[in-house]
């Protein structure tokens, strides 16, 4: 996600990390606490074609979090959720991140457990395996893709992203970052800097902003991150929406050769919507993933 802050410690022989996130406004309703069901026939869709690549990784939710490690306490940039495992529910299939107005107090992160008042419960996922192209044959390009319906609602901000420890030293991807009150548009974001909490990016080159006619929190869409040394291209539906060439200004070709791991979640308010009241957001919605998939050629 956009980050204001980045660290990593390590503490009892544990890499633990600092994340957050950045930006608009708009308006929205008090509730949208979507219904879950929805039958596998109709979910189960693959994304763009995937001639000539080999499937490495796949997550189908169909049993437990197993690959993923959950992140408990609180977060960045002036998020106002608390993020808990028990936002996250695997059933049919789907994961669902259940996201709500609630009271409550927490370590301020996972690291820091200073008490903290939070106004939001949500939750937030970053899978075990790291992953990344290289310079050796059959591995220099990498899809890295999704499919899921987003939260509605101000106030939501739903993040599919990549990165790694120590930040941003291996480089930051935001495939997505959206926020529930634009049903048809989504940001990509990316970050870098050769020491650890010091992004060099300037957002003004490396935020791109898609909009389209599709609402982006009514149905499932797949999401895809092609990623090569020269180039990023983000994918909606299997059409190229988003692309960044490699160049100076944003350091693609330092990311390449180093490995990420992939970050879902949904944060609550925060920089990245300015200007608005926190009493006028949505409280609940849902953030709804079918699977996650990772190919190599």
């Amino acid at each position: 996600m956009i980050k204001l802050m980045s660290l990593v410690i390590t503490l009892l022989g544990n890499t633990i990390m600092f994340s957050g996130c950045n930006e608009n406004n708009g308006g929205g309703n008090k509730s949208n606490s979507a219904a879950s069901k929805v039958s596998k026939e109709e979910i189960h869709v693959e994304g763009k074609s995937d001639k000539g690549f080999q499937l490495i990784f796949e997550e189908n939710f169909d049993k437990n979090l197993s690959k993923w490690n959950i992140w408990e306490g609180g977060a960045f940039n002036e998020e106002i959720q608390l993020y808990r495992s028990e936002q996250l529910a695997v059933h049919g299939g789907i994961l669902t991140i259940k996201t709500k107005r609630q009271d409550i107090s927490g370590p301020k992160t996972p690291f820091d457990n200073t008490t903290k008042e939070f106004s939001y419960v949500s939750g937030r996922i970053e899978s075990k395996q790291h992953f990344g192209p290289k310079n050796i044959e059959g591995e220099r390009v990498y899809k890295i893709a999704t499919r899921m319906k987003l939260p509605k609602g101000l106030g939501m901000w739903p993040a599919f992203w990549l990165f790694a420890d120590p930040w941003p030293t291996f480089g930051e991807i935001d495939i997505l970052e959206a926020r529930g009150n634009e049903q048809n548009s989504f940001q990509s974001n990316l970050f870098y800097g050769p020491n650890p909490g010091q992004n060099v990016l300037q957002e003004s080159f490396t935020k791109k902003v898609y909009k389209g006619s599709k609402d982006l929190t009514d149905n499932f869409h797949v999401f895809e991150l092609i990623w090569e040394q020269d180039r990023l291209e983000i994918l909606l539906d299997g059409k190229r929406v988003i692309r960044y060439k490699a160049d100076f200004k944003n350091k693609i070709d330092k990311m390449f050769g180093g490995d990420m791991k992939i970050v879902l979640n949904t944060a609550v308010g925060g920089m990245f919507f300015p200007n608005t009241n926190v009493n006028e957001y949505i409280d609940e919605a849902e953030m709804q993933v079918d699977w996650v998939k990772v190919y190599k050629k």
